[in-house]
């Protein structure tokens, strides 16, 4: 890691006041018009399948990916920014982390580690099972069997009682088991009450459709931080990805990553006006999603 830990700091520190107190504004409203879209989306699309409407397979896709990108909902509440009300930034983490089958109280301790260690590859628990540097890896973690896996891997350790992750602390770990332990309990009626009642309602409205919406997922994510400076400057360590406002809005904001990194305390309704003030200083971008997988495939290419 080189010695520029200071520059996303004296970037929000330079900040005036009144724009700082602006920029930190909650708002449990703004966060429940995000959410009632999102989620009201989702009911949309599941309902269309569920009643089968005309060309209903066509609903599939999206609705995979909507429920998919409940994760960037998982991640702005496991920030308390998208509310000002701390019980609905739990509940949304809580809703949004079981769709997704990761635990929310867990992801809340990795992804701070995650934070403090951007990039470091010794602490950053992201850098843990490595980013795909050929192009057979490439395909494979955008499959999202990879990550499946690991998901399920987790929620069976901590199930167990192996909570002994080095960013976990010692006291909030039996709620880590206790959470695990739950979610499993709940899957495992869905599943039983399916068989009981013969219904593949859950099979056609949430398991084929997150199964076809994680690579969408995966793709999205690969651009926070692929092949961006083993630096501690957030500015540059993380990438901000330019995009339409229908990813921007499935996504919470969070395409504006770099500005997130470098003050996650701003609720994702913020980014755009925290990208105004620091988007001459922000050094790692790129104009789209194709534009990035492009260039990283052609480095694949490159390096063979």
């Amino acid at each position: 890691m080189t010695a520029t830990a200071q520059d996303h700091r004296h970037a929000v520190a330079a900040i005036d006041a009144e724009t700082r107190a602006r920029l930190l504004e909650r708002s449990d409203l703004r966060g429940l018009i995000q959410l009632g879209l999102h989620w009201g989306l989702i009911a949309a699309l599941a309902i269309g399948v569920a009643v089968g409407v005309p060309l209903w397979p066509a609903l599939l896709l999206p609705l995979g990916i909507v429920i998919m990108f409940q994760f960037t909902a998982l991640h702005e509440a496991s920030h308390d920014t998208p509310f000002r009300s701390e019980w609905l930034n739990r509940l949304v983490a809580r809703v949004s982390g079981f769709l997704v089958m990761v635990p929310p109280e867990w992801f809340r301790y990795f992804h701070f580690a995650h934070h403090r260690h951007t990039q470091d590859p010794e602490h950053d628990p992201e850098l843990a099972g490595g980013k795909p540097d050929t192009f057979g890896k490439y395909l494979l973690y955008l499959s999202g069997l990879t990550v499946w896996k690991g998901n399920i891997a987790v929620l069976f350790r901590n199930a167990m009682g192996r909570v002994d992750y080095a960013y976990v602390p010692e006291r909030p770990r039996p709620r880590l088991v206790l959470e695990a332990r739950l979610m499993l309990l709940a899957y495992a009626a869905l599943l039983i009450l399916s068989l009981w009642f013969r219904s593949s309602l859950l099979f056609w409205i949430w398991m084929i459709p997150a199964l076809t919406g994680q690579p969408f997922l995966r793709a999205y994510l690969l651009a926070e931080h692929t092949r961006c400076p083993f630096v501690a400057n957030m500015l540059e360590n993380s990438r901000t990805t330019f995009t339409t406002a229908l990813v921007r809005f499935v996504a919470w904001n969070m395409p504006y990553h770099a500005e997130h990194h470098s003050w996650p305390q701003v609720p994702f309704w913020k980014l755009p006006a925290l990208h105004a003030v620091l988007q001459d200083q922000v050094m790692t971008t790129e104009r789209g999603y194709a534009r990035f997988h492009t260039k990283i495939i052609r480095q694949f290419g490159n390096s063979s």
